[in-house]
C-alpha cells in the first residue's frame, strides 16, 4: 500500500504528457487505459507533439488529445506566443486534478507548475526545480530488462494504481476512413488479408536498418513460400531510397506502398496481414499493437527494453558482445554490424516459427 497514494475519487481530470516520438507515444497507451480503469469516473486527457497525435487519436480512454506542434518556433515568434498561451488557456480551462508527466522533457514541468494539480507525478532526477515542481516521483528505469511499457506504468505505481494484465495491452485504433482507404488498396493490388506478409524494412535512424540486398533475398524467399510481399516507409527520401535499392536487387516484385500511407493507414494495413517483418521502429510497435505477430530486428536498440509487447514475436539478433550499446552504428560510424552480419536463414527461420504457429 503507497502511504501517499492519491485518491481517485477525488480525481475530476487528469493529464497524461509524453513530448516523445511515435513509438514511444503509442507504448503509453497501457498509462491512459490503467488509468480509466482505476479512475472510471475522471477524464483522461492527454499532451502529444501534434505528428505523434494518430497513436492516440480515437483511443477509448482519453477524453481529449491535445497537441503541440513543433512547427509553431518556426512560424515566428508572435504566432509561437499565440499558439502556446492558446494551448495553456485551455489546459487550464480543463481543470486538472492530477498531471502524469512520462519523459524528464521539463516543458512538463513547466506546464505542471502553471496547471497547479493538486497531485502529479515524474521521473525522479535532480535539481531544485523539478523537485518543486511535483507532487510524487517515480524511479527512473535504466535497467536493460524492463521493457518500457512497465516503467511508463510505474508512474501509476507510484501513486498508488496497480496496473492489472488486462491494461498493459497496447491498441492503436486505425480509424474508419483508413480501413476504408486499405480496403480499396488491397482490392486494387489483389491482397488478400491474411495472406501477405508486410516488410517495413526502414527507420528513421539508419543505422537500425538492415541491408537492402538482405530485405530483398528474405522478401523472394517468403515469395517463393507462396506469400505476397507488401512493402511500406515513411516519405523520407533516404527511407524511399532503400526501398529502391530493396526492389532492385529482389527477383520478384514485392508490392511498393512505401510513402503512400499515413501512420493509421499503416496500422489498417499491418492489422491484415499474416506476419510482420521490420526493425526497430514505430512501424514494429504498431503491428504489434494491432496484434500481428512480428519478427523484429534489433540491433544497438534495447530489444528487452523496446521490443514488440503482448503479441507473438520472434526478435532476431546477432551475438555481438556489445551489443546492445545504444550507439549510433560502431563506433557512432552510422554503419550497424551487428545489424549488417546479421543473416536471411536466421531471419528466415523467425518467419518460418511464426507462419507456422
Amino acid at each position: 500500500m503507497v502511504e501517499d497514494a492519491v485518491p481517485l475519487a477525488e480525481v475530476r481530470r487528469a493529464l497524461v504528457i509524453k513530448l516523445r516520438h511515435h513509438g514511444d507515444v503509442l507504448l503509453t497507451a497501457p498509462v491512459l487505459a490503467t488509468l480509466k480503469r482505476a479512475a472510471p469516473g475522471c477524464e483522461v486527457d492527454a499532451l502529444v507533439y501534434a505528428d505523434t497525435a494518430p497513436m492516440l487519436t480515437d483511443h477509448p480512454a482519453i477524453a481529449q488529445l491535445h497537441l503541440i506542434d513543433r512547427n509553431w518556433k518556426r512560424q515566428g515568434l508572435v504566432t509561437q506566443a499565440r499558439a502556446e498561451l492558446g494551448l495553456l488557456s485551455h489546459l487550464r480551462a480543463r481543470g486538472y486534478d492530477l498531471v502524469v508527466h512520462l519523459t524528464e522533457h521539463k516543458r512538463g514541468a513547466w506546464l505542471t507548475r502553471l496547471l497547479q494539480p493538486r497531485w502529479s507525478v515524474a521521473p525522479k532526477q535532480k535539481g531544485d526545480f523539478w523537485r518543486a515542481s511535483f507532487s510524487h516521483f517515480y524511479p527512473r528505469s535504466n535497467h536493460p530488462l524492463r521493457h518500457t511499457v512497465e516503467s511508463n506504468l510505474d508512474a501509476l505505481r507510484r501513486i498508488g494504481i496497480q496496473p492489472e494484465p488486462a491494461d498493459k495491452r497496447v491498441a492503436m485504433m486505425p480509424g474508419a476512413a483508413a480501413e476504408v482507404h486499405v480496403g480499396t488498396l488491397q482490392r486494387e493490388h489483389g491482397l488478400e488479408p491474411g495472406r501477405y506478409i508486410h516488410l517495413h524494412p526502414a527507420s528513421r535512424w539508419l543505422f537500425k536498418c538492415w541491408p537492402a540486398e538482405k530485405v530483398a533475398a528474405l522478401a523472394d524467399a517468403l515469395h517463393e513460400q507462396g506469400w505476397r510481399i507488401v512493402l511500406t516507409a515513411a516519405p523520407d527520401e533516404k527511407e524511399k531510397a532503400l526501398i529502391a535499392a530493396v526492389l532492385a536487387a529482389a527477383k520478384t516484385a514485392p508490392l511498393d506502398l512505401s510513402g503512400q500511407l499515413s501512420l493509421r493507414e499503416l496500422a489498417a494495413l499491418t492489422a491484415q496481414a499474416r506476419l510482420f517483418v521490420g526493425v526497430d521502429s514505430a512501424p514494429m510497435h504498431i503491428a504489434a499493437a494491432m496484434g500481428t505477430p512480428t519478427v523484429a530486428l534489433f540491433g544497438p536498440s534495447g530489444d528487452k527494453e523496446w521490443g514488440p509487447w503482448n503479441v507473438a514475436h520472434r526478435v532476431v539478433t546477432a551475438d555481438f558482445s556489445c551489443r546492445p550499446c545504444g550507439l549510433d552504428g560502431c563506433g557512432g560510424g552510422k554503419v550497424s554490424e551487428c545489424l549488417t552480419t546479421l543473416p536471411v536463414e536466421k531471419v528466415l527461420a523467425a518467419c518460418d516459427e511464426l507462419l507456422s504457429a
